[in-house]
């Protein structure tokens, strides 16, 4: 067989290979239409974002956040099925086509955007400080004013400390292997205050209201979003158009509702005008 037909065959091929890729991708949202129910992978264990109540349901934003994209696809969200993953398992279950998405307070960044494809972000956490209602210490300024004399409890790991010092330079820093404990040495006022995640300190103080409040700073941005596959462009579009739609169009009032369950305050309203997510 001569080069030229070889280099022919192989042409073809691979024409045939990438044509084939590209239709069975285009039909991403054609087969979760036909098949009547949305598959979703997320967690079981961290509230208020995915975990288990007292009855047992699956319930959380990110939930809620997933019930949102059901809706849109067939005006109903229990047409739904939720496989518990753990965290990282978040990224091998999309690419083997496991689940169809992934919402599971996925924080974005550029290496995981060259596995898998982000949505647009539905929250943006950051590290905020909780204080005990009628404390030694009321603020953030006053928290800084403190320096050493201020310990602030943390969540273990190797960033712990810096974390807090990019915020509270010179506060003493008082590191536990549990949230619990954290939160406990809080409460015992062996801690001043508390460095955890914003969306945890909405949460708690939501349960234990007028036992805490929030130093009024946050700090470390970083944005949780979905994620699908990547190459499915008509699927990516859907999920985006029904995530912007919840929190700035017609389905605004259930991701307000969510929000405000889960967070424990409405998050802001959607102007009405030129669109201010395109500023």
């Amino acid at each position: 067989m001569s080069n030229a037909r070889n280099v022919a065959i192989f042409g073809f091929s691979l024409a045939a290979a990438l044509i084939f890729n590209a239709s069975a991708n285009a039909d991403k949202l054609d087969d979760v239409l036909a098949r009547g129910k949305l598959v979703v992978g997320t967690g079981t264990t961290n509230p208020p974002w995915h975990f288990r109540n007292e009855a047992g349901d699956l319930v959380g934003f990110d939930i809620d956040v997933a019930k949102m994209i059901a809706k849109g696809l067939f005006d109903d969200d229990t047409k739904i099925e939720f496989i518990s993953q753990a965290s990282d398992a978040r990224i091998p279950n999309i690419l083997t086509d496991k689940v169809d998405v992934t919402c599971q307070f996925v924080t974005v960044t550029a290496a995981r955007a060259q596995q898998v494809a982000f949505t647009i972000p539905y929250y943006r956490e950051g590290v905020s400080l909780m204080l005990k209602s009628g404390g030694k210490y009321n603020n953030y300024d006053a928290l800084k004013a403190a320096g050493s004399a201020a310990t602030i409890s943390v969540l273990q790991n190797v960033f712990a400390e810096q974390m807090v010092h990019d915020a509270l330079p010179e506060a003493t820093v008082d590191q536990f292997d549990s949230v619990d404990l954290m939160y406990q040495s809080l409460n015992s006022g062996r801690a001043d205050a508390a460095a955890t995640d914003n969306s945890s300190l909405k949460y708690y103080m939501s349960q234990n209201p007028d036992q805490f409040v929030d130093s009024g700073y946050s700090w470390n941005p970083q944005s949780y979003a979905c994620i699908v596959k990547r190459g499915n462009p008509d699927w990516l579009n859907f999920v985006n158009v029904a995530l912007r739609e919840s929190m700035t169009g017609t389905t605004f009032p259930v991701y307000r509702e969510a929000y405000k369950k889960w967070f424990g305050e409405y998050p802001t309203e959607p102007k009405i005008g030129f669109p201010g997510e395109l500023r």
